[in-house]
């Protein structure tokens, strides 16, 4: 065994005297936890940490837990393959839900948005701002915007700084 001497000028190295000393030596412990603080793992040893029975024993015990974990792994992906397929089919079957309900309620509308309705019988609301049916006014201009056919919506445009702004 070493001296404390010895120790202290040799602490950075880790030659088997100096580990054995400090495993042994409180003094010298306390010196080069203060060094490195590292120094207090490299005391703490491993001899005695082989394990029972040996290397091999150990060895063969970890190959046969990861061969274990290897036939797990294997069920468990065989176990979700069945939620993921229903998930699938769950999917498609709430798209198919989905298109039905759209579908029929546009059959329900009836034929105010139907294309193959006459021109008379589409009839739709556009807008939630009122409708003006008559205006006069000294301070207004009023232009009308020539329509193409008779049953054509007109539109009326109508410019007096006096009506409310969301007219």
């Amino acid at each position: 065994m070493i001296s404390c001497q010895n120790f202290r000028a040799n602490v950075p190295t880790r030659t088997p005297e100096v580990l054995e000393h400090l495993r042994k030596c409180d003094a010298c412990l306390e010196y080069a936890v203060s060094v490195d603080p590292d120094n207090f793992f490299r005391a703490i040893g491993g001899e005695e940490l082989e394990p029972p029975g040996g290397i091999d024993a150990f060895t063969a015990d970890v190959m046969a837990q990861v061969r274990l974990r290897e036939a797990e792994g294997s069920v468990a992906r065989r176990v979700l393959v069945a939620p993921r397929r229903l998930a699938a089919a769950a999917a498609v079957v709430v798209a198919i839900g989905a298109g039905w309900v759209a579908y029929e309620n546009r059959q329900n509308v009836g034929p105010a948005l139907s294309r193959s309705a006459p021109a008379e019988s589409r009839r739709y609301v556009l807008t939630t701002k009122p409708v003006v049916e008559t205006y006069q006014s000294q301070n207004a201009t009023i232009v009308e915007v020539p329509s193409e056919g008779k049953n054509d919506v007109q539109v009326v445009m109508i410019f007096d700084d006096s009506l409310p702004a969301d007219l």
